[in-house]
């Protein structure tokens, strides 16, 4: 049941974050405004860890699932995208590793600024 009640809480942020969207005359995705949201609720301590903590894990963990309708549509576009597969592959592939390095040395100067959080998380993952 808690469960349930921890997926509510995301879907609540998500509905602010349309909202936002909506009211706000910024070119901002109300996907973004809702992650915001819940990462200042969080950071604010209005929502605990704990409360979200599941449904969060849970969301990570079938996170590749999301990707296969956009797959699919790229499948289904092939013989438009056929067409301008040299440029398309021009912009794609810089851009893979690029994101691909970034992600790395930001994930490499998090490991390195708080090695305990680490061992906190594992310590939480235990209990």
């Amino acid at each position: 049941m808690s469960l349930i009640f921890q997926f509510l809480r995301i879907i609540l942020f998500c509905f602010l974050g349309e909202l936002c969207h909506d009211f706000l005359p910024l070119p901002i995705p109300a996907s973004v405004y809702g992650l915001l949201l819940l990462l200042a609720a969080l950071k604010l301590g209005w929502v605990k860890l704990e409360n979200v903590r599941m449904a969060a894990l849970f969301l990570i963990g079938i996170f590749p699932l999301l990707f296969v309708p956009a797959a699919a549509g790229v499948m289904d576009l092939w013989a438009e995208l056929h067409a301008m597969l040299l440029p398309v592959l021009v912009a794609l592939v810089p851009v893979t590793f690029l994101v691909m390095a970034t992600a790395g040395r930001v994930t490499q100067r998090f490991a390195k600024a708080e090695p305990e959080l680490e061992e906190e998380l594992v310590n939480d993952d235990a209990e």
